[in-house]
């Protein structure tokens, strides 16, 4: 939640001081959002190519966990996370 409210706060102070020099931003705001989407991807097309040179395989679940959380900003889902819960009830409590 720090880096967006850092984030945010930095985009208002460049605000600022553009509407205080009176220039205006140098691309429309829904313009700049698709170049930053484009920078993001665009940033994680080297890591499979690199992958694929070292001769190492390229999957969707390697994709999804290396590449994916750095393009959305979200955390990268641990390994408990990606395994299936354990059953529950009576019989997976008692030993065998």
């Amino acid at each position: 939640m720090k880096l967006y409210l850092v984030s945010l706060s930095v985009g208002i102070l460049v605000g600022i001081i553009y509407a205080l020099l009176q220039v205006r931003s140098p691309a429309p705001p829904v313009v700049a959002l698709v170049g930053l989407l484009g920078m993001l991807i665009g940033e994680q097309v080297v890591p499979p190519i690199k992958r694929m040179l070292a001769g190492e395989p390229v999957t969707v679940a390697w994709f999804s966990s290396e590449c994916v959380p750095k393009i959305t900003g979200t955390p990268p889902k641990t390994l408990a996370e990606n395994q299936p819960a354990a059953p529950l009830g009576k019989d997976a409590a008692e030993p065998h």
